[in-house]
C-alpha cells in the first residue's frame, strides 16, 4: 500500500464540499489522516478565501487510478473544469506526493512543485507528516515549513468539524 498526501482546497460553499470530499475519501480509502483546516487568501486570482487542508491515505491504486477516483469526487461536487487555471471552485483534490515517486506518473507531475511554493499546502503537510521527508530533496516538512518565508501568505487555522462516515 502506498503513502499518499493529497491538498483539498475549496472556496465555494467551502464546508460542505470539503465535508463532502472527506466523507468520499473514508468511503474509498478508509481511516483518513487529516490536518487542521487552513484559511488562506486566493492565489493567482482575486476571489473569495479558501479552505486548505491536507490529507493522508493509503492506497492500492496506481497514480492514473487514483487520479480517476479524485477527479470523480471533484465532479462529484460540481467541480467546473472549463474555466481558467486559476479560479473559484467547489473542490480541489491534488496528489502531492506517492510514496516516495519523483516525476510524471499517470500524467501526475510528482511531488506537486506546491508542496514548497504555498503555504497552504506545506503547513498542514508538516502538521500530520513532519518527520517524512520531501522525496527530491529529503528534507523533513517540519523544516521546510520552519525556513518558509511565512511572509509571503497569509494563513490560519480555523475551526472545522467532521466526523468520519460510520
Amino acid at each position: 500500500m502506498a503513502q499518499v498526501y493529497l491538498s483539498l482546497g475549496s472556496n465555494i460553499e467551502r464546508e460542505q464540499h470539503i465535508c463532502a470530499a472527506l466523507d468520499a475519501l473514508a468511503q474509498a480509502f478508509g481511516a483518513l489522516q487529516v490536518s487542521s483546516v487552513y484559511e488562506s487568501e486566493a492565489v493567482g486570482f482575486e476571489g473569495e478565501n479558501f479552505y486548505n487542508l491536507v490529507v493522508g491515505i493509503h492506497t492500492g491504486l496506481s497514480v492514473t487510478e487514483l487520479s480517476a477516483v479524485l477527479k470523480q469526487i471533484e465532479d462529484d461536487n460540481g467541480r467546473c473544469r472549463n474555466g481558467p487555471k486559476f479560479s473559484a471552485r467547489t473542490l480541489d483534490i491534488d496528489i502531492l506526493t506517492y510514496d516516495d515517486l519523483v516525476g510524471e506518473h499517470g500524467g501526475v507531475q510528482l511531488p506537486r512543485d506546491e508542496i514548497t511554493r504555498n503555504a497552504f499546502v506545506l503547513w498542514p503537510l508538516a502538521e500530520i507528516a513532519p518527520d517524512a521527508r520531501h522525496p527530491q530533496t529529503g528534507e523533513r516538512y517540519a523544516s521546510l515549513w520552519d525556513a518558509y518565508d511565512k511572509s509571503k501568505q497569509k494563513l490560519w487555522a480555523v475551526e472545522f468539524s467532521w466526523s468520519p462516515p460510520n
